[in-house]
């Protein structure tokens, strides 16, 4: 998926021995709230959100798939979001069909980044989330919100040992 899709632009303002920390732009999300823990009946979210992209809004219109897929967990719920290429704006987008996709601008963050391969299930996710969590308050740093899955490739077609993952943790930075 990453090879030929659309990736959001990072700097990396700071690499340590097991992970870095990114400053990304701000960007536009579509978004929707699944209920439940973890990313086991993600594809239910993943299916509404590409419905969205393919055509099921107000204009039909086809906006191009972007990598990666952020997932992360609130108290209601799983959230997973699709970046919109950054040729749009927010106002150029297309109203979703679906009431429950919200479009919504982010503004830029600093996140601590741990890349991985293979699977992405929610037990290792979780694992590697606070991983992340421990690696990064032993420097120093401080989290400011919830950590997110990036998904980068097709779970369906990319081989285990192919995939590229990442944990971004929302952290304060000066």
């Amino acid at each position: 998926m990453a090879e030929t899709y659309e990736e959001p632009e990072f700097e990396v303002l700071r690499e340590y021995k097991r992970f870095e920390v990114r400053r990304y732009p701000g960007s536009i999300q579509a978004r929707v709230l699944t209920p439940g823990t973890g990313w086991t009946g993600s594809s239910g979210g993943f299916r509404r959100i590409a419905g969205y992209i393919f055509g099921g809004n107000e204009r039909s219109q086809s906006i191009a798939m972007t990598a990666p897929v952020h997932m992360w967990q609130t108290d209601r719920g799983s959230m997973m979001a699709f970046i919109m290429p950054s040729e749009h704006a927010l106002e150029d987008l297309p109203k979703p069909n679906d009431t429950e996709i919200e479009v919504a601008p982010v503004d830029g963050y600093v996140v601590a980044a741990l890349r991985f391969s293979g699977f992405s299930r929610t037990s290792k996710a979780r694992a590697l989330m606070g991983k992340l969590t421990r690696m990064a308050e032993a420097e120093g740093l401080s989290p400011t919100g919830s950590p997110i899955l990036a998904v980068y490739d097709n779970p369906g077609t990319t081989l285990p040992f192919m995939r590229r993952n990442e944990i971004l943790l929302p952290i304060e930075w000066e």
